[in-house]
């Protein structure tokens, strides 16, 4: 599995959403888990950005899919980030 990590910036209309029933945070978490992503961790995080989560998908396809469908609702912006563990990342600089 390959890890990935989502920057999620609210819409307003996903702002109103939240407010009125916040429980349907972690219903997004269920609909994703039913996409074939694991949500590993999330924060939310005040800033540029909502919400940090830490997920999981067998491919880039499947995050791509996610992503695509969650943005299509019009409540959220995702943007997406591979995620590297960091001693492969060492090993691909000295060429292992």
């Amino acid at each position: 599995m390959a890890t990935f990590i989502l920057l999620s910036t609210l819409t307003d209309e996903g702002a109103k959403t939240i407010i009125k029933r916040p429980d349907r945070i972690k219903e997004v978490d269920d609909e994703i888990l039913n996409l074939g992503v694991t949500v590993l961790s999330q924060w939310a995080v005040l800033g540029h950005h909502d919400f940090v989560s830490i997920v999981e998908a067998p491919d880039d396809l499947t995050i791509s899919r996610v992503s695509a469908i969650l943005s299509s609702r019009g409540t959220v912006r995702i943007v997406t980030l591979p995620a590297i563990p960091i001693d492969d990342f060492i090993s691909g600089l000295r060429g292992s």
